[in-house]
Protein backbone atom coordinates (compact mmCIF):
# COMPACT_ATOMS: atom_id res chain seq x y z
CA UNK A 1 0.00 0.00 0.00
CA UNK A 2 2.44 2.61 0.69
CA UNK A 3 4.30 2.11 -2.27
CA UNK A 4 0.74 2.80 -4.14
CA UNK A 5 0.42 5.45 -2.02
CA UNK A 6 3.43 7.34 -2.72
CA UNK A 7 3.53 10.23 -4.68
CA UNK A 8 -0.38 10.50 -4.80
CA UNK A 9 -2.21 13.77 -5.22
CA UNK A 10 -5.47 13.45 -2.95
CA UNK A 11 -7.49 15.96 -2.10
CA UNK A 12 -8.55 15.43 0.93
CA UNK A 13 -12.12 17.49 1.93
CA UNK A 14 -14.08 17.98 5.34
CA UNK A 15 -17.22 18.83 6.08
CA UNK A 16 -19.18 19.46 9.56
CA UNK A 17 -19.31 15.85 11.22
CA UNK A 18 -17.00 17.81 14.17
CA UNK A 19 -16.97 15.35 16.37
CA UNK A 20 -14.91 12.93 13.84
CA UNK A 21 -12.39 15.39 13.07
CA UNK A 22 -9.89 14.28 15.15
CA UNK A 23 -9.90 10.71 13.21
CA UNK A 24 -9.98 12.54 10.06
CA UNK A 25 -6.91 14.56 10.81
CA UNK A 26 -5.56 11.74 12.20
CA UNK A 27 -5.88 9.58 8.44
CA UNK A 28 -4.88 12.89 6.61
CA UNK A 29 -1.29 12.41 8.91
CA UNK A 30 -0.88 9.22 7.92
CA UNK A 31 -1.28 9.01 4.11
CA UNK A 32 1.12 12.32 4.02
CA UNK A 33 3.27 9.81 5.88
CA UNK A 34 3.03 7.28 3.19
CA UNK A 35 4.28 9.60 1.05
CA UNK A 36 0.95 10.99 -0.48
CA UNK A 37 0.74 14.73 -1.24
CA UNK A 38 -2.50 16.16 0.75
CA UNK A 39 -4.57 18.56 -1.16
CA UNK A 40 -6.49 19.90 1.78
CA UNK A 41 -10.53 21.28 1.43
CA UNK A 42 -12.93 22.02 4.10
CA UNK A 43 -16.69 23.34 3.52
CA UNK A 44 -17.38 26.90 5.05
CA UNK A 45 -19.22 25.66 8.24
CA UNK A 46 -16.33 23.52 8.55
CA UNK A 47 -13.77 25.88 8.66
CA UNK A 48 -15.57 28.65 10.36
CA UNK A 49 -17.36 26.95 12.95
CA UNK A 50 -16.11 26.15 16.47
CA UNK A 51 -17.57 23.43 18.52
CA UNK A 52 -16.51 21.56 22.18
CA UNK A 53 -14.38 19.65 19.58
CA UNK A 54 -12.34 22.31 18.45
CA UNK A 55 -12.14 25.88 17.40
CA UNK A 56 -12.41 26.43 14.05
CA UNK A 57 -9.05 28.54 13.85
CA UNK A 58 -7.00 25.57 15.50
CA UNK A 59 -8.80 23.12 13.23
CA UNK A 60 -7.29 24.99 10.11
CA UNK A 61 -4.43 25.36 12.00
CA UNK A 62 -3.99 22.26 12.55
CA UNK A 63 -4.97 20.87 8.83
CA UNK A 64 -2.96 23.37 7.41
CA UNK A 65 0.20 21.90 9.41
CA UNK A 66 -0.45 18.42 8.44
CA UNK A 67 -0.80 18.92 4.88
CA UNK A 68 1.79 21.01 4.15
CA UNK A 69 -0.51 23.59 2.25
CA UNK A 70 -3.16 26.39 3.48
CA UNK A 71 -6.69 25.17 3.49
CA UNK A 72 -8.78 25.58 0.62
CA UNK A 73 -11.73 27.06 1.84
CA UNK A 74 -14.36 28.58 -0.96
CA UNK A 75 -16.13 27.50 -4.02
CA UNK A 76 -13.86 30.50 -5.68
CA UNK A 77 -10.66 28.50 -4.63
CA UNK A 78 -11.46 25.19 -4.94
CA UNK A 79 -12.59 25.68 -9.02
CA UNK A 80 -8.84 25.15 -10.45
CA UNK A 81 -8.58 21.71 -8.81
CA UNK A 82 -9.98 19.85 -11.70
CA UNK A 83 -8.94 22.19 -14.76
CA UNK A 84 -4.96 22.26 -12.80
CA UNK A 85 -5.18 18.43 -12.49
CA UNK A 86 -4.43 19.06 -8.94
CA UNK A 87 -5.27 15.36 -7.80
CA UNK A 88 -5.39 12.36 -8.49
CA UNK A 89 -8.40 11.44 -6.20
CA UNK A 90 -10.61 13.11 -3.90
CA UNK A 91 -11.65 11.78 -0.51
CA UNK A 92 -14.31 13.47 1.33
CA UNK A 93 -14.10 12.35 5.14
CA UNK A 94 -15.95 12.93 7.75
CA UNK A 95 -18.76 12.72 4.92
CA UNK A 96 -21.69 14.47 6.11
CA UNK A 97 -25.29 13.36 4.59
CA UNK A 98 -25.95 17.10 3.94
CA UNK A 99 -23.12 16.98 1.55
CA UNK A 100 -23.74 13.36 0.18
CA UNK A 101 -27.22 14.72 -0.55
CA UNK A 102 -25.54 17.62 -2.28
CA UNK A 103 -23.13 15.66 -4.37
CA UNK A 104 -25.92 13.02 -5.36
CA UNK A 105 -28.61 15.93 -6.83
CA UNK A 106 -25.24 17.75 -8.66
CA UNK A 107 -25.81 21.03 -6.00
CA UNK A 108 -22.71 22.77 -6.10
CA UNK A 109 -22.58 25.37 -3.22
CA UNK A 110 -19.81 24.59 -0.78
CA UNK A 111 -15.74 24.30 -0.74
CA UNK A 112 -16.48 20.69 -0.62
CA UNK A 113 -18.81 20.13 -3.37
CA UNK A 114 -16.76 22.06 -5.80
CA UNK A 115 -14.27 20.27 -5.22
CA UNK A 116 -15.54 17.08 -6.15
CA UNK A 117 -17.32 18.05 -9.33
CA UNK A 118 -13.98 19.96 -10.23
CA UNK A 119 -11.82 16.71 -9.66
CA UNK A 120 -14.62 14.34 -11.52
CA UNK A 121 -14.44 16.31 -14.17
CA UNK A 122 -11.54 13.96 -15.57
CA UNK A 123 -13.77 11.31 -14.47
CA UNK A 124 -11.38 9.94 -11.70
CA UNK A 125 -12.60 8.48 -8.21
CA UNK A 126 -13.92 9.95 -5.12
CA UNK A 127 -14.17 8.44 -1.63
CA UNK A 128 -16.66 9.37 0.61
CA UNK A 129 -16.53 8.55 4.81
CA UNK A 130 -19.58 9.13 5.68
CA UNK A 131 -20.92 10.12 8.67
CA UNK A 132 -23.95 11.03 9.97
CA UNK A 133 -27.08 10.37 12.69
CA UNK A 134 -29.45 10.55 9.47
CA UNK A 135 -27.87 7.86 7.02
CA UNK A 136 -30.67 5.39 7.44
CA UNK A 137 -33.14 8.03 7.31
CA UNK A 138 -33.89 10.80 5.11
CA UNK A 139 -30.81 10.77 3.68
CA UNK A 140 -30.45 6.95 2.52
CA UNK A 141 -32.13 7.46 -0.84
CA UNK A 142 -28.92 9.76 -1.62
CA UNK A 143 -26.56 7.89 -0.30
CA UNK A 144 -27.81 5.21 -1.82
CA UNK A 145 -27.93 6.90 -5.15
CA UNK A 146 -23.97 7.72 -4.87
CA UNK A 147 -23.31 3.60 -4.13
CA UNK A 148 -24.40 3.24 -7.79
CA UNK A 149 -23.06 6.41 -9.19
CA UNK A 150 -19.71 6.21 -11.34
CA UNK A 151 -16.41 6.75 -9.99
CA UNK A 152 -17.84 6.68 -6.63
CA UNK A 153 -16.58 4.29 -3.18
CA UNK A 154 -17.12 4.19 0.25
CA UNK A 155 -15.41 3.75 3.09
CA UNK A 156 -16.37 0.81 4.94
CA UNK A 157 -19.35 1.73 7.62
CA UNK A 158 -20.84 0.60 10.72
CA UNK A 159 -23.48 1.05 12.82
CA UNK A 160 -22.07 3.30 15.81
CA UNK A 161 -24.64 3.30 18.15
CA UNK A 162 -27.54 1.44 16.91
CA UNK A 163 -29.57 1.44 20.21
CA UNK A 164 -29.29 4.47 20.71
CA UNK A 165 -28.86 5.97 17.16
CA UNK A 166 -30.53 3.52 14.53
CA UNK A 167 -30.06 5.37 11.84
CA UNK A 168 -26.01 6.47 12.13
CA UNK A 169 -23.74 5.28 9.90
CA UNK A 170 -20.21 5.96 10.74
CA UNK A 171 -16.84 5.28 8.19
CA UNK A 172 -14.38 2.92 10.02
CA UNK A 173 -12.09 6.32 9.44
CA UNK A 174 -9.02 3.47 10.24
CA UNK A 175 -10.04 2.05 6.30
CA UNK A 176 -9.34 4.90 4.67
CA UNK A 177 -6.28 4.02 3.10
CA UNK A 178 -6.82 0.64 2.17
CA UNK A 179 -10.31 2.14 0.38
CA UNK A 180 -7.81 4.94 -1.34
CA UNK A 181 -6.13 1.96 -2.61
CA UNK A 182 -8.88 -0.13 -4.06
CA UNK A 183 -10.57 3.05 -5.45
CA UNK A 184 -7.53 3.62 -7.60
CA UNK A 185 -8.05 -0.32 -8.60
CA UNK A 186 -12.17 0.52 -8.98
CA UNK A 187 -12.97 -1.39 -6.72
CA UNK A 188 -15.29 -0.94 -4.04
CA UNK A 189 -14.74 -2.58 -0.48
CA UNK A 190 -16.76 -4.54 0.98
CA UNK A 191 -19.27 -5.11 3.22
CA UNK A 192 -20.12 -1.52 2.80
CA UNK A 193 -22.17 -1.62 6.30
CA UNK A 194 -21.02 -4.16 8.64
CA UNK A 195 -21.29 -5.16 12.11
CA UNK A 196 -18.46 -5.19 14.37
CA UNK A 197 -18.35 -8.25 16.87
CA UNK A 198 -17.75 -7.81 20.15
Amino acid sequence: MNNTLNGLKIGFAMTGSFCTFSKCFEQAEILKNMGAEIIPVMSETAANTSTRFGSADDNIKKFSEICGKNVITSVASAEPIGPENMTDIMVVAPCTSNTASKLANSITDTAVTMAVKSHLRSGKPVVLAIASNDSLLGSAKNIGELFNRKNYYFVPMLQDDCAKKPASLVAEFSMLPEAISAALDGVQLRPIIYHKSD
